[in-house]
């Protein structure tokens, strides 16, 4: 089994998802008393949130990258970036390391590509919804349209996200708002929305609506355990 690089921390509430979904994929997959080989680096979420909130990416970047090399140091066989924001700054981790990088907005648009999924909204922080390191990626490389809410909306996603999803307090009249929200991209024509901040799936999920929601926290982790395991199977 590979061992399975982790660079987490962003918020660490997200990066406990990751452990539990990787493990139980593992459990599932190869059975027994197996459990995931992981390298994990846990940052400091609130030196990253400064850099992004002031614009220095690049000073984000060198942390990461120092980080990513110790998880490589650690032994893992590849890597994970635990957030979907932090990946705009996936090109200066994967230049730092020698070890592969699966790529968040990769691993979600093989779902869609593989569905005949065309149109999909996009919920996340207002870097992830109103840049193009992630859009681009999705529309350039696997020919989705991408759809995000208006002005008004995009605030509010990312101000739950950052007061309450990252500090763990889950609020009945956020979820309502993003229920809200999911319901007029799908009504603007998204065949599916992607939950594309990985705290999102703390707050909603599929059983709360009936369009098509992707959680990039299950999909990235699920990938990450085809890949530990793709000589290990039962």
């Amino acid at each position: 089994m590979k061992t399975i690089g982790l660079l987490g921390g962003m918020s660490w509430e997200s990066t406990v998802s990751y452990y539990r979904a990787i493990n139980e994929g593992v459990r599932h997959t190869v059975g027994g008393l197996h459990s995931a080989k992981i390298a994990l680096y846990s940052v400091d979420f609130e030196s990253i949130e400064q850099l992004q909130r002031t614009g220095d990416w690049q000073g984000a970047a060198e942390i990461l990258s120092r980080a990513a090399r110790g998880i490589q140091a650690a032994g893992a066989d590849f890597l994970l970036i635990c957030t979907n924001t932090m990946h705009k700054v996936a090109p200066e981790i994967e230049a730092a390391i020698q070890i592969p990088l699966l790529h968040i907005a990769d691993a979600t648009a093989e779902v869609f590509v593989n569905e005949g999924i065309r149109t999909v909204g996009l919920l996340g922080t207002a870097f992830t919804m109103e840049q193009d390191f992630y859009k681009g990626r999705l529309a350039d490389n696997y020919g989705l349209q991408v759809l995000v809410p208006d002005d008004r909306d995009r605030e509010i996603v990312h101000t739950v996200i950052y007061q309450e999803l990252c500090l763990g307090n889950i609020n009945a009249g956020s979820k309502a708002e993003y229920l809200r929200i999911i319901d007029t991209l799908a009504a603007q024509g998204a065949e599916a929305v992607i939950l594309g901040c990985t705290e999102i799936g703390m707050l909603v999920n599929q059983e709360d609506t009936q369009v098509r929601l992707l959680d990039t926290t299950a999909v990235h982790a699920e990938k990450a355990v085809e890949y530990a395991t793709s000589l290990q199977k039962r």
